[in-house]
Order: structure tokens, then sequence, then C-alpha cells
């Protein structure tokens, strides 16, 4: 087992990476802000986690981890809305904007708003057109270390993520977290202040509130048209301006704005369908 001496074989900086993560961790690559914390990744890694959660099976290498874990199988930092708990008071208020939908972080650039600092902090850099991270298969550029492994499924079909109920694997587990909750839950914490109906996920409140404000903000750059939908816009691009992709028929032919109509249309009238 490597000493605290032999440190430096697992910190590997890349000055043209994130600066805020410069210490990788060669075991499971993930970036840290600083040594201590990647010492204390190592110690995942090398079963030095000497602290114990009697509930689950959570390991920590300090007492106040291990506290601040302990948060979450009591009611302390417990969301009134749908019932999560959380480790800190600051990690409850961040989800507690989910529900409420304040924003308080603002760009300065083009004045979209963020629940989360981090958020701010990851979106600025589109701005800045800082992309370090660089697929070695396609080219294409990532500002996030985190953008670019999940980018690099694509290339080796990794689906690591598996539903417990189903047993349906995800690239992501944000997909998966969604799918559990859209498929497996009867749970609506989401609560539209105008009609008073229940969404299962935030996005679908999201777009159901603009039914109610007659936001659309998603605008033609060819012409006045202003939607409420992304697929809404790229329809209108792909009708009104030939902007964008058909999708064709092996069959018959026939044309559609999106591959779901193409299955729709198969299955409805052909019995062997189209080619995936």
């Amino acid at each position: 087992m490597k000493t605290e001496a032999d440190s430096n074989d697992d910190v590997t900086e890349h000055p043209h990476d994130d600066k805020l993560r410069p210490y990788l961790c060669t075991v499971c690559d993930k970036r840290f802000t600083s040594n201590k914390l990647l010492n204390h990744d190592r110690k995942t890694h090398t079963g030095e986690c000497l602290y114990s959660c009697a509930q689950c099976d959570e390991r920590f290498s300090s007492r106040s981890g291990l506290s601040n874990h302990m948060n979450i199988h009591t009611d302390k930092y417990k969301c009134e809305v749908c019932g999560k708990r959380y480790r800190t008071s600051q990690h409850l208020a961040t989800h507690r904007r989910s529900h409420s939908g304040e924003k308080p972080f603002q760009c300065t650039v083009c004045g979209k708003r963020f629940a989360e600092a981090g958020k701010l902090v990851r979106h600025s850099r589109i701005h800045s057109g800082e992309k370090a991270y660089k697929c070695h298969v396609c080219d294409k550029a990532f500002s996030e270390f985190g953008a670019i492994s999940r980018h690099m499924r694509v290339h080796t079909g990794d689906i690591p993520y598996k539903c417990s109920f189903c047993n349906k694997c995800f690239s992501d587990s944000s997909n998966l977290q969604q799918h559990k909750r859209c498929v497996h839950s009867n749970r609506r914490p989401y609560l539209c202040p105008y009609c008073g109906k229940l969404f299962k996920i935030h996005s679908k409140l999201k777009l159901h509130v603009r039914i109610h404000t007659d936001a659309k903000p998603y605008s033609c750059r060819h012409c006045s048209g202003c939607f409420r939908k992304l697929n809404q816009l790229k329809a209108h691009l792909l009708e009104s301006h030939n902007e964008g992709t058909w999708f064709t028929c092996d069959i018959c032919q026939q044309q559609f704005i999106t591959h779901r109509k193409l299955k729709l249309h198969s299955v409805g009238h052909h019995e062997e369908g189209v080619k995936q």
C-alpha cells in the first residue's frame, strides 16, 4: 500500500484541465479541489474508512462525515414537501428551491438564472468558450470532466445505471432517477401554483406553467415565430424553413418530423416496421 509520501503518484495536475478540480484520483478518475479531499477519496479505495453507519453500508474516514451522514436517517433536515432527507441544512435549502422555483444565481452575460452556484459556474464556461476536455474518438470538446465521461458512453455503449424495479439500464444516473419517478412512483411533489395540478418531475411542471403564463422561450431565427416547446420550434424550422432532418419510412417513403412519429406510423401501417 502506498504511504502518504507516495501521494504524488496518485495526483496528476493538468494545466489545461478544470482549475477548480486539479487533483485526480487514478483509481476512480474523480477530480477534487484539494489534496485533502483527494486523500479522503483514496481512503474509500484502501479500506481506511473506519466509521461505519449502523443503518446502511456507508463508511467514512472521519467522525464528522459519519455525523453529517446520519442526518439522512432522521427528520432533522427533511423536506416538508416531498419527504427527502439531507445531510446538512445547506443541502436542504438548495433542494427546497426545486419546489419553490427560486433561482438566486444569475449569469451576468445572458441573464439566465440558476438554483445552485455550481450550475452557474458550469454555465459560465459556455460564454468563455472553455472546453478543455476533448473526446479522442470524435474530437467533440466539453467544458467539464463529468460531461466527457458521460459522453464516452456513447462510444462504449456502457449503461451502468440499472433500475432496481424493472432492470432497465441507463447511461446517466439522472435518467435513471427520472425513470423511477415517472414509471415506478405515484408521488407527485411538484405543484402548479396556478391550477393546483401535480407533477412527478420539475421539468414537466416548468413546461406546464408556460400554458398559464403564455411564455414562449423558443424563437425562430428566420421569422417572428415563438414556441412553448423546443420540439415545436424544431418542427417549425423543418416545415417552414427546410432546416433539419426528415425521417423517411423505408416502406412507403412518407416523411415525418420526428423519429417517434415515424415509429407510430410504422406500427399503424406496416406490420414489419422500419429500420431502427
